[in-house]
């Protein structure tokens, strides 16, 4: 009964630093900014175009690529990460 109140207790203190911690930072964030500002603002900003000038490859040239990056792979030391 002891170990069971005990454990009660630090749950209750956890939760209780949790919400006091997640108020803080939401205290501490800046106030979300006007909609109508920021949908103003992007429509107002010049969008950068991007033209891509590259012929697409046909079916063969594909397989050729695939093939080759496969190759490469298989040639390539194998790296590991943990």
């Amino acid at each position: 009964m002891k170990n069971t109140l005990k454990n009660m207790e630090i749950i209750f203190t956890v939760a209780a630093a949790i919400a006091c911690s997640a108020s803080y930072v939401s205290f501490m964030q800046p106030p979300a900014a006007n909609t109508a500002n920021t949908a103003q603002a992007a429509s107002s900003a010049s969008m950068p175009v991007v033209t891509i000038s590259a012929r697409r490859m046909t079916a063969e040239e594909k397989q050729i690529s695939l093939m080759q990056e496969r190759q490469a792979l298989l040639t390539a030391p194998a790296i590991h990460t943990l």
